[in-house]
């Protein structure tokens, strides 16, 4: 079962952040067809967020057709969102794992490792459109 998080300093709603949640792990098949989510009570209770903001991720989800609600039951997953390249995942990770333990050795903190990451992604995202 998946365990959300929040980061008050992301500027993204906190029910967006569930939303991004869900969906990445049903991308990398962390989350299957079938697997429930936590209930509205539970994500309330460790998060201590108003209840409004989980329904609205859920109902999105739905919106989606990634999840359905069964009344008295919980949230379900109905669609996975993995693909082929899945089986390129493990190399990969390894991969990226041998790189944070570089720029960990090099002196990055967290904060700088995320930064570096997202502005070469960025940047080489907009190269290959280009």
């Amino acid at each position: 079962m998946i365990e959300f998080h929040l980061d008050g300093r992301s500027g993204v709603a906190p029910y967006l952040q569930l939303v991004q949640q869900v969906r990445r792990a049903l991308r990398l098949g962390l989350l299957r067809e079938g697997d429930q989510l936590p209930t509205v009570k539970d994500v309330v209770a460790r998060l201590a967020i108003n209840p409004n903001t989980v329904l609205k991720a859920y109902r999105e989800l739905e919106h989606d057709g990634l999840v359905a609600a069964r009344p008295g039951v919980g949230t379900f997953v109905t669609r996975s969102l993995t693909d082929a390249s899945l089986a390129a995942h493990g190399p990969l990770r390894q991969d990226l794992r041998h790189w944070l333990a570089e720029a960990r050795l090099a002196g990055l903190d967290d904060e700088s490792i995320e930064a570096l990451f997202m502005t070469t992604f960025r940047t080489t995202a907009r190269a290959d459109v280009a």
